[in-house]
């Protein structure tokens, strides 16, 4: 039979934090694999990335009108779901008839809200993994079969909502189908790295671990798979051949839990001279782990790595549920620096009972961490994440698209909310400020890198407000004497 719905219009949502726009643009790499999959059972799919082309409204509402999709599909965490909801109220308002459908994080657990809230714009929404639930739920739709057969749907059906059970994550991740063919490649950049083309690739799927504050570990039910190193390294070749791709950030949470499959990976790439800088982020214990292979790292070309350290207290961490210590992150830090590896890692503030002493104090032992790149955020309570009911009472903001790491959305105890704001802006000037008084010590590469990324802070980020104007005179003049030593900054 011939599909009734055909044309499915991926879309993702024109929501903007700056976080991680700060320094790249960063493709949706789950559209590729349910592009892949959907043309795979005989859709035609459409990638439509409007979130990285920075398009409004009125871009988005002329795409739908031109492609004329039966399918209008969108996704979001939780900060993107107000702006997610407006592009399937826009699909409605267009076209009626338009099917429209959303997944992601929050979707996934907050299906019935969605639903409940939004049932005259939301169809379906799809929970878990989408590449076969959205196949399926398009044929049931096309052969009018039983939706109640579809796993891992929610929709509304007589007035009451529908949830389908929940379906199995797919165990062979190397047999997926992908659509690099149907992206924009031009605009996807990484900034501190001239002429990059730059995407995002998986090689495993899940976290089994348990920190209370995130949203992975339940997604994927603190399961994970990996593919097989083969097929992982030769797509980075085939990205690098066929579309000039020559750095890639790993989507994944943590790319290294299976040794034996990592090493091989790490040996592929030096054997085979793939040539691709590789961005990712991985567990301080992962890096420790690996101590003895840490060169492998340095001559695959992993180029950055990030680690959760998230707290510099033994308490907090605890509270978190890290399962490190302090001075495991101290020493993972260590080890990455010493292999001329980027940095990074990041401290989550506006606890309860945090205070403007307690946050100065996280700097300064930030300071102590001494990663390259350090980034203070606010504690976003997901809904769904099990840190929420023992936040729940300190929340003071509702709106979901403030969920993004940068406003605070918790009230302390004992601080206002704009003085969280204030001391999340003073911790990033002066951890940065702190880095370019010791430029001198770092590598070549790294004083190079570090200039480079503090200038896109300081001028083209949701930093830039407390960054600007804040380079004391004396660093100004280290920069310069560096310049007449011959110093590449």
């Amino acid at each position: 039979m011939a599909n009734k719905l055909r044309k499915v219009l991926l879309i993702t949502p024109p929501y903007h934090s700056g976080v991680v726009e700060s320094a790249g643009v960063w493709l949706n790499v789950a559209f590729v694999y349910i592009a892949g999959s959907l043309r795979a059972a005989g859709y035609d799919p459409e990638i439509y990335d409007a979130m990285s082309h920075w398009h409004t409204y009125e871009d988005i509402e002329k795409r739908i009108i031109a492609s004329k999709p039966d399918v209008v599909a969108t996704t979001a965490f939780t900060a993107e779901i107000v702006d997610a909801l407006k592009v399937l109220k826009m699909a409605k308002t267009i076209n009626r008839s338009i099917v429209t459908v959303i997944g992601n994080v929050h979707p996934t657990f907050c299906y019935d809200e969605l639903l409940k809230e939004n049932g005259d714009t939301l169809d379906f929404v799809v929970r878990g993994e989408g590449e076969e639930t959205l196949v399926d739920l398009l044929n049931a739709l096309n052969d009018g079969g039983d939706l109640q057969k579809v796993r891992g749907i929610a929709f509304n059906r007589d007035g009451k909502l529908a949830v389908t059970p929940s379906r199995p994550n797919i165990c062979d991740l190397d047999k997926l189908p992908m659509a690099w063919d149907l992206i924009d490649w031009d605009i996807y950049t990484y900034k501190p790295m001239k002429d990059s083309v730059l995407a995002i690739v998986s090689s495993s799927r899940g976290c089994n671990q348990a920190c209370t504050f995130c949203s992975q570990q339940l997604f994927w039910e603190r399961g994970w798979r990996g593919r097989s190193p083969e097929n992982f390294v030769g797509e980075l070749e085939h990205l690098r051949d066929t579309y000039g791709v020559n750095v890639v950030m790993l989507s994944d949470e943590t790319p290294t839990l299976d040794r034996k499959r990592w090493e091989k990976i790490l040996d592929l790439l030096i054997e085979r001279r793939v040539g691709t800088k590789l961005l990712m982020e991985t567990r301080v214990d992962d890096i420790l782990r690996d101590e003895d292979i840490m060169w492998k790292y340095r001559d695959a070309l992993v180029d950055h790595i990030y680690v959760g350290v998230e707290a510099t207290s033994q308490e907090t961490l605890d509270k978190f549920n890290k399962n490190i210590e302090v001075e495991q992150s101290k020493k993972a830090l260590k080890l990455i620096n010493e292999h001329d590896i980027v940095s990074e890692t990041s401290f989550v503030l506006g606890m309860p009972d945090d205070t403007v002493e307690s946050m100065r104090n996280t700097v300064e032992l930030a300071k102590f961490y001494n990663p390259d790149l350090a980034f203070f955020l606010a504690i976003a309570p997901w809904p769904y994440s099990e840190i929420y009911p023992s936040l729940k009472e300190y929340v003071a903001v509702t709106d979901y698209s403030r969920y993004n790491l940068v406003e605070p959305v918790i009230k302390p105890k004992n601080m206002t909310l704009d003085q969280v704001f204030d001391e999340l802006g003073r911790a990033s000037r002066e951890f940065y400020m702190w880095k370019m008084h010791n430029l001198d010590s770092m590598s070549e590469k790294k004083r190079d890198f570090m200039v480079k990324v503090v200038n896109i802070i300081a001028n083209d980020s949701y930093l830039s407000k407390c960054m600007k104007g804040s380079m004391p005179e004396d660093v100004k003049n280290m920069l310069k004497e560096l310049k007449a030593r011959g110093v590449h900054v």
